[in-house]
């Protein structure tokens, strides 16, 4: 006897689309996401577990929020900008390149003063503090004025009453993680990063942090781009500040403002 395999026409045709289906998704193109330097880790996480869950990739620019902002403000194609201030974010909404009503406060952070790892400085943080004198003759890697982070540092080095000891021993850099590396490589003795920027560099320990009170609040706002025209760009959005983009970052040590 001959046995038949038979398909039942509705079964066949669920088949056929869940095959098409993922085919689209995987010849769609990735939803773009510029982002804040310091973001990269959590932000490559969350992009993963959206992939997965979804089937659609995410591509991830990252660099100095002012930088970003400038291409984007340039025609840059992209669905979604996170960047590490408000002042970038707002620089872009005055400009009519982001959606305002998709925009949000995600997370927080703190600032850190590090130090390669095998460095033996030890240094009181706070008003006064002898900043210039455990430097000696070497640079302090910070990001440039116009970096959120850069300005975040500048802000606190002058509230603390040590900028003016500092200033000429700078060792500027692109954006956060440039100076980060600038530490971890051992060409500067101390630096101002973000300390979810220290805490993935065992090349380099963390000093002491900054009084929060020092410098503006640190936020990271993302909003869409206005330029986009995929769907599914709002749907990252709610992903990474949701309960699982929420817990990525947690992991990492920001803080969660949502």
């Amino acid at each position: 006897m001959i046995l038949r395999r038979f398909v039942f026409p509705g079964a066949l045709a669920s088949v056929l689309l869940a095959a098409s289906t993922g085919l689209a998704a995987r010849q769609r193109p990735p939803i773009v996401v510029f982002a804040a330097a310091s973001l990269k880790n959590a932000l490559d996480d969350t992009g993963a577990a959206f992939t997965r869950a979804t089937g659609r990739p995410v591509v991830f620019s990252y660099g100095a929020s002012s930088a970003i902002a400038h291409q984007i403000e340039r025609g840059a194609p992209a669905d979604v900008f996170v960047s590490a201030d408000s002042d970038w974010m707002d620089y872009v909404q005055k400009r009519g390149l982001v959606a305002p009503a998709s925009r949000r406060d995600l997370f927080s952070n703190h600032l850190a003063l590090i130090a390669p790892a095998d460095s033996k400085v030890r240094l009181r943080m706070g008003k006064g503090m002898a900043l210039a004198k455990a430097l000696g003759e070497g640079r302090l890697a910070i990001a440039g004025p116009g970096v959120p982070a850069g300005k975040y540092a500048r802000a606190s080095l002058t509230a603390l009453g040590v900028w003016d000891s500092v200033q000429a021993k700078l060792a500027e850099a692109e954006n956060v993680r440039a100076a980060l590396l600038f530490v971890a490589r051992g060409e500067t003795p101390l630096g101002i990063v973000y300390d979810t920027d220290a805490k993935i560099e065992p090349k380099v320990r963390i000093v002491g942090l900054f009084p929060d009170a020092s410098h503006p609040p640190i936020v990271y706002p993302a909003a869409l781009v206005a330029t986009s025209k995929d769907p599914q760009a709002a749907a990252f959005l709610k992903f990474l500040r949701g309960p699982w983009g929420s817990a990525v970052f947690r992991r990492y040590g920001f803080i969660v403002l949502h």
